[in-house]
């Protein structure tokens, strides 16, 4: 029997020594590869580039940031001004921001600046947080002083991932109103809740901490979420909104997911009417 008892805590303890194996390694996975677990750089075909070109008032943009990284996109410009207001807007982790082009109609008297980030569509580079940040910050200061851009009227816009550098942008500069689409309060808090058993706070560089920051921004924020968001669940964007510090307006769309928000009408309806009241 001692003998019986000595070979099963040997076993116990080899099965032991695997499973604390195999964790630490999914551990090392997710902390190396991390970035790609929360960017999904998307590609534009030709095909899409020579559509593109063929719009009535959009504009290509073809830029190098102060680090040497050519970022590529589009201004659309539907404003009948001399100096138009303009929206900077940032895409989601799995967007190609041209697909927002495919709404141009809605964005009536703005002009939209849709420039993919580093890793996307034609912009070269690799993406993670703080570059981000630093190229939202590049891309007010070229755009808000242009002769044909009203620098005292310009909105940021997020959508999922994008509502956190939308979130930084308004943070660190003029911004004089934010949407946002399918926020969250921070990437840390939305991947704990998935991972419980991960000690994210340890392992994740790429944080976006919105909460953090909305406690400063005074500026009017719409906040659109979907009801059945399975991404970002709706307690998420809640957080976020229950900190702004500024004039604020939640619409739950009812009935929609996270990839689908985008294509209600009620969402457009709710943008076009926050837009009116600049």
């Amino acid at each position: 029997m001692p003998d019986l008892m000595k070979q099963t805590m040997t076993n116990l303890k080899g099965i032991v020594g695997v499973l604390l194996l195999a964790y630490s390694l999914i551990l090392l996975g997710l902390y190396v590869g991390q970035e790609k677990l929360i960017f999904f750089p998307q590609s534009i075909s030709k095909q899409r580039i020579t559509q593109i070109k063929h719009y009535q008032n959009v504009e290509e943009i073809n830029l190098t940031t102060p680090d040497g990284v050519k970022l590529h996109g589009w201004l659309l410009d539907e404003s009948e001004q001399k100096k138009s207001p303009l929206i900077i807007y940032f895409g989601g982790n799995g967007e190609e921001v041209s697909e927002l082009l495919n709404h141009k109609d809605k964005f009536a008297g703005w002009s939209v600046l849709l420039i993919n980030y580093r890793g996307y569509g034609l912009s070269k580079g690799q993406p993670n947080e703080d570059e981000l940040y630093q190229d939202a910050l590049y891309l007010y200061d070229v755009f808000s002083s242009r002769s044909d851009i009203d620098g005292n009227e310009v909105l940021a816009c997020g959508r999922s991932l994008g509502t956190g550098v939308a979130t930084y942008l308004a943070a660190e500069r003029d911004i004089q109103g934010v949407v946002l689409v399918s926020p969250y309060d921070s990437v840390k808090k939305v991947a704990q809740e998935k991972l419980p058993l991960v000690p994210v706070d340890l392992l994740l560089q790429q944080k976006f901490n919105s909460e953090s920051r909305a406690a400063k921004i005074n500026v009017p924020l719409l906040c659109l979420a979907a009801e059945e968001d399975k991404v970002i669940p709706l307690h998420h964007s809640q957080a976020l909104f229950e900190q702004w510090a500024g004039p604020k307006k939640m619409e739950i769309i009812k009935a929609e997911g996270h990839n689908t928000l985008m294509n209600n009408q009620e969402t457009w309806h709710n943008i076009n009417r926050f837009l009116n009241q600049f």
